[in-house]
């Protein structure tokens, strides 16, 4: 799968005056913040946030990005929260619209999901295994939705994977090195990404695709999610060429 996308990447004829990153990561942040500063509801700042994401996977298309990851649910997000049930409602809706769209379907859009998103409540489940299922053979562009996800239990889960292979006598410990860990991680078909976009007030990575991002470029964005728009995505590229 990795040498494929590489093998995409080469035959794209990048049409916009400035190189665009092979991969660009990025959080959207600051959706409950954003409906109490504007006096919405959770299901009304889902709603917009997840049209976000598609016009961000349209600009995707059009300028010839081959891979995109959203960090769209952390593991660790209270379930408690009035706001968790209009997330899981939200992203079942995403996910069914994506699957059965023009957009991911005439532009051969693969739809993977990170994390342990098999944990989650089966209606969700559902949604994820039906987006996977209808995008499995397309291979023109890549869109990572990393769902009850947590950088630093994909690095362990990849040691676990490891520690197993040695238990059984596959592998020898003095041979692992960071591509051995690479293969095992969630994101092990893809490129590290060269760009992360980081929106809201926080100046933090929240251990978003740990183990890739270490010569990964960031972006600090102020905007909340629902708040992000178009320009503010080709800002960051724009941003992102001054280094490159």
């Amino acid at each position: 799968m990795l040498r494929r996308i590489k093998s995409i990447i080469r035959k794209e004829n990048y049409d916009l005056k400035i190189k665009v990153p092979k991969h660009i990561a990025i959080t959207i942040d600051g959706i409950e913040k954003w409906a109490l500063k504007n006096n919405a509801d959770y299901e009304e700042a889902y709603k917009k946030s997840f049209l976000i994401l598609k016009s961000i996977v349209q600009l995707q298309t059009k300028i010839k990005i081959p891979i995109i990851s959203f960090y769209v649910l952390d593991k660790n997000a209270d379930r408690q929260n009035e706001s968790y049930a209009y997330l899981l409602d939200s992203i079942v809706n995403m996910l069914d619209d994506m699957a059965a769209s023009n957009l991911v379907n005439e532009n051969k859009i693969k739809i993977s999901v990170l994390g342990k998103w098999y944990a989650l409540p089966g209606r969700v489940v559902d949604s994820i295994k039906n987006a996977i299922n209808k995008t499995k053979d397309y291979s023109n562009f890549f869109v990572n939705l990393c769902i009850n996800y947590d950088g630093q239990e994909e690095i362990l889960d990849a040691f676990k994977i490891l520690g197993m292979q040695i238990k059984a006598g596959k592998i020898d410990p003095e041979l692992i090195d960071k591509e051995s860990i690479k293969e095992n991680l969630y994101s092990s078909y893809f490129l590290a990404p060269e760009l992360m976009i980081k929106n809201g007030n926080k100046r933090e990575t929240s251990g978003f695709l740990l183990w890739d991002s270490i010569n990964t470029k960031i972006f600090f964005s102020n905007k909340l999610w629902p708040d992000f728009d178009n320009t503010e995505f080709m800002d960051a590229i724009r941003d992102y060429q001054k280094g490159n």
